[in-house]
């Protein structure tokens, strides 16, 4: 496999448009699932799909097979998005400061009015309702199966930060899919 890896990357290096073409139909579909529930966004997903594209495209002199192609256009895609959610943040941050000043009460998202049988969607909607950073540990911990110490490494924060963002993202995965009335109570007590 590995072979293969080095292989494509040193046609795709050489400017050859299939191999990238074959590049993208390999990856695009897990990073833009990946990307989707770290944004929130399908719309912003898209534009960071293609960003990472490019850049794996200007970087792929610096792969060097030691691990896959899909791990390291993945981890790519996880830096990427981390910095649009950095970048997005501070524009938050900014543009709302002045409604910290004047203490005003943080309006309410209108719950979607959907049909309990539709649940993907309902935890698809309530997942990009999460704070950023609560969102993209609980994707890349509980989504993608990294462990405290790999989402920790790839969010630079502490193990116990990664942990304590995951249950605080699942806590407020119970609240918003109650009252969506998707999911009966106690069906995420175990979550």
């Amino acid at each position: 496999m590995r072979a293969d890896d080095l292989e494509l990357a040193r046609r795709c290096r050489e400017g050859d448009a299939a191999a990238f073409e074959t590049l993208y139909r390999a990856h695009s579909g897990r990073l833009f699932g990946l990307l989707t529930r770290m944004t929130g966004s399908a719309h912003d997903a898209e534009d960071l799909l293609q960003d990472v594209f490019v850049h794996a495209h200007r970087k792929l002199a610096s792969f060097r097979g030691e691990s896959s192609l899909g791990t390291w256009l993945y981890r790519l895609a996880v830096n990427q998005c981390l910095d649009h959610l950095r970048g997005k943040q501070s524009r938050m941050a900014r543009a709302t400061a002045s409604l910290d000043e004047d203490e005003a009460p943080e309006p309410a998202a209108p719950a979607p009015a959907l049909p309990a049988p539709i649940a993907r969607i309902d935890l698809e909607r309530a997942i990009a309702q999460l704070p950023a950073g609560c969102r993209a540990a609980f994707v890349l911990h509980d989504v993608e199966g990294l462990d405290h110490r790999e989402v920790g490494a790839a969010l630079g924060i502490s193990e116990g930060t990664s942990k304590s963002q995951v249950h605080k993202a699942r806590m407020k995965l119970r609240v918003l899919l109650r009252g969506l009335g998707a999911v009966p109570r106690g069906a995420l007590e175990t979550v």
